[in-house]
């Protein structure tokens, strides 16, 4: 079953997108900034990162810039509720798989990351 690192800067949505995850049976991981996402892909593999462009510090497209240049990167899922469509495409440049908008369906976002 994949592994998950969910990456945004909302405990909320970070414990929410846990909870539905876990309860399909993958395991995940979260962190709350884009540094933190790159110290949690150095110590552990995953398979999928959610990754929100707003972030505190690193925002979500430098972190997915980072991620894609390390030699195993997992695919990422850009997630956002203020980006644009210019967003989307540079994010979709950088190597991001999809791009989600907040509020996030649940099924939508199941069914990305089941396809990975």
């Amino acid at each position: 079953m994949h592994r998950v690192l969910i990456v945004d800067d909302e405990s909320a949505i970070r414990e929410s997108l846990q909870g539905v995850l876990e309860d399909e049976g993958y395991k995940t991981a979260a962190a709350g900034s884009g540094e933190a996402c790159l110290e949690c892909l150095g110590q552990q593999s995953f398979d999928v990162v959610l990754l929100d462009i707003w972030l505190p510090g690193m925002d979500g497209l430098n972190t997915l810039e980072r991620i894609r240049a390390l030699a195993d990167a997992p695919e990422v899922i850009i997630i956002s509720g203020h980006a644009t469509i210019e967003t989307a495409v540079r994010a979709t440049k950088l190597g991001a798989f999809d791009f989600l908008e907040k509020p996030l369906s649940v099924d939508r976002t199941l069914t990305l990351v089941s396809t990975l």
